[in-house]
């Protein structure tokens, strides 16, 4: 009986024991599993500690740093066997510019251009002094010395009187007769050609907004009210929105178009504090005809109604908004976005980005070699020395994605890269595209420079006007055409030509033609 109570004793320790060992285990693995989840809690605020670092080292980079994303010479040196290259031109530049085109002329100043009208000035010897000092004669000019000074005077305004006599028959005293007005701009207004002209151009070449204009008129002794302005400007867009409507047809009959956008400010009901975002998108031809048209969002609505009838290459960036477009339309990317990204990743990941800037730098430099080939030519240049770079690159790319972080800089442009690839690699098969779409993002340039001015647009109709003069002004600057000038005419023929004889590139050639003509009389 002893024994058996033994026995009991000990299976009853050892029960004890294994329950007290169960117990422990448990604990242990509720410690395990507590310390793996704060370690990876501490690992996590880690990398957000080290996201919000990147972060503020990139605003601090934006606001005080270089913009430039040019490489260093040398940069190439980490492809091992690249030959030495020049810098790579920079997101703002464009790969057609040689570098050496770039670099300004350095020593003396520049000569003033002969056509500007001079006024001379003789400073004359007194006649008492010109005396010989040796024998007494009279001395007289040989030579003279010539120093010009650039002046300048204010802008001159000035009443055209339109007048139109009448002719009337003494005898009878019938059948009154006087000539025609002329056609202008505004019927029964006071601003002329030229006025309007200069308005347009100082609000968006000169990026000088309206309230600004009027005071400088005012300087004049001349009272043109801000509202009078803007109902100027109203009335010129009307005449001018056919001519816009021509751009937008030959746009859209390029084979290779360039899309982008930009946001832009607008008031409700001119009510300053009931504002809302809306939005430009611009279209490039492969000429230069640029066409904005303004919408209040940035859904994809805007590109599909615009592109509907569109079938070719368009050359945009990653924004899915350019998605679910015609199956008639070709997607082709813009190495530039593309290597904006990795140039944002340099400070986290000097070495990869440093790698994928070399590379990319040795595709826009077989643009520069092949930019004066025809396309066919140039077509068959990329295949031959940009595809190895291409193949060497998406290897590269499959590799850093295994490794990198997705939420990091680096992680993010490998990322962008690989979902972007397929169009990435396209321009490759047609000489007529572009390695990048920083053509439209110079378009967009004045855009940018004029929102930090006037800062919204008043009204909706505000914003569209905006768009059909942004239309003109940018496809002026690709045509080689002098917007002021552009305008001053065209406000005069509206009515008298048609809108394809007044866009921009055909206004230019048919100046050019009446030039030749004359010459040859």
């Amino acid at each position: 009986m002893t024994h058996a109570r033994a026995i009991e004793t000990l299976q009853g320790a050892i029960a004890a024991r294994d329950a007290q060992l169960t117990t422990t285990q448990t604990q242990v693995a509720t410690l395990e599993r507590t310390l793996d989840e704060s370690q990876r809690e501490l690992k996590e605020a880690r990398y957000d500690n080290d996201l919000l670092k990147l972060k503020v080292e990139d605003l601090l980079r934006r606001l005080y740093g270089a913009s430039s994303e040019k490489l260093a010479k040398g940069q190439l040196d980490l492809l091992g066997d690249a030959p030495e290259l020049e810098d790579v031109p920079d997101d703002e530049a464009t790969h057609e510019t040689p570098p050496e085109k770039r670099r300004k002329a350095r020593g003396g100043r520049k000569p003033l251009p002969k056509d500007l009208p001079r006024e001379r000035v003789v400073h004359e010897v007194p006649e008492e002094e010109r005396a010989c000092a040796c024998c007494g004669e009279t001395m007289e000019p040989f030579a003279e010395d010539v120093t010009e000074e650039l002046e300048y005077v204010p802008a001159k305004l000035f009443v055209k009187e339109h007048v139109r006599p009448k002719y009337a028959c003494k005898a009878c005293q019938e059948g009154v007769k006087q000539a025609p007005l002329p056609p202008r701009p505004i019927e029964k207004g006071r601003p002329g050609p030229g006025l309007l002209a200069q308005v347009l151009v100082s609000k968006y070449v000169d990026h000088l907004p309206l309230y600004r204009q009027s005071r400088i008129f005012d300087r004049f002794g001349i009272d043109l009210a801000r509202s009078t302005l803007c109902d100027w400007v109203a009335v010129c867009v009307e005449e001018l929105e056919p001519i816009v409507s021509e751009l937008r047809r030959t746009v859209l009959a390029s084979r290779v178009v360039q899309a982008d956008e930009t946001p832009i400010t607008v008031l409700q009901h001119h009510d300053k504090k009931k504002r809302s975002q809306g939005w430009l998108w611009v279209y490039r031809g492969k000429d230069g005809e640029t066409v904005f048209d303004f919408r209040p969002t940035r859904a994809r609505d805007g590109p599909r109604e615009f592109l509907e009838n569109y079938g070719g290459y368009l050359q945009r960036d990653g924004y899915q908004g350019y998605g679910g477009l015609s199956p008639e339309i070709v997607p082709v990317g813009c190495w530039a976005h593309a290597r904006r990204k990795f140039h944002e990743a340099k400070a986290s990941s000097p070495d990869e980005a440093g790698h994928a800037l070399a590379l990319i730098g040795k595709l826009y430099a077989i643009e520069r070699n092949a930019k004066d080939l025809a396309p066919k030519d140039r077509a068959a240049r990329r295949h031959a020395e940009a595809t190895p770079v291409l193949d060497a690159f998406v290897v590269r790319l499959d590799a850093w994605q295994q490794d990198a972080l997705p939420k990091s800089p680096l992680g993010q442009a490998v990322s962008y890269a690989k979902a972007q690839w397929s169009t990435l690699v396209r321009y490759v098969e047609d000489g007529d595209l572009a390695i990048d779409n920083n053509a439209i993002e110079r378009s967009i340039r004045g855009v940018a420079i004029g929102r930090k001015n006037w800062l919204f647009a008043g009204s909706y109709e505000g914003a569209k006007r905006a768009a059909v003069l942004y239309s003109l002004i940018e496809s002026c600057k690709a045509a080689g055409v002098e917007p002021f000038a552009y305008f001053r005419d065209v406000l005069e023929r509206t009515t008298t030509a048609t809108a394809r004889e007044l866009t921009p590139r055909a206004w230019k050639e048919a100046r050019e033609e009446a030039a030749a003509a004359r010459e040859n009389e």
